[in-house]
């Protein structure tokens, strides 16, 4: 499974984004799709996921409420909508895909950046 993140960028705290992620694979749809964070001097962390049919989402406590994932199965995407953004948001976003048969995420995308100014 190859990842491409897009749609980081500079925004104001209190902004939003929207963060896509493009999978070439036809079994897609095989995959939970996740999204973890790495920001300057961190170690990289888990934000949340989304389960192969996009019924079930996750999210860790400083981002539920505000950050939403999806998916579209029909164009092997992924979503992550970001709102009220805060400068401790700031960070390199990736995309990542776990097979189902898998407890690991065993493919990632190049990550994208996403700044936040205050």
């Amino acid at each position: 499974v190859q990842l491409q993140a897009s749609g980081g960028g500079l925004v104001q705290a209190g902004g939003c984004l929207r963060l896509s992620c493009a999978a070439t694979e036809r079994t897609f749809i095989n995959y939970y799709m996740g999204w973890f964070r790495q920001a300057p001097g961190k170690e990289r962390e888990f934000v949340g996921s989304i389960s192969w049919d996009g019924v079930s989402t996750y999210y860790v406590g400083p981002v539920k409420g505000r950050f939403t994932i999806s998916r579209d199965n029909t164009e092997n995407m992924v979503y992550l909508q970001m709102n009220g953004l805060k400068p401790e948001d700031t960070a390199v976003y990736y995309c990542a895909a776990r097979a189902k048969t898998r407890s690991e995420y065993g493919y990632w995308g190049q990550g994208t950046q996403v700044t936040v100014s205050s």
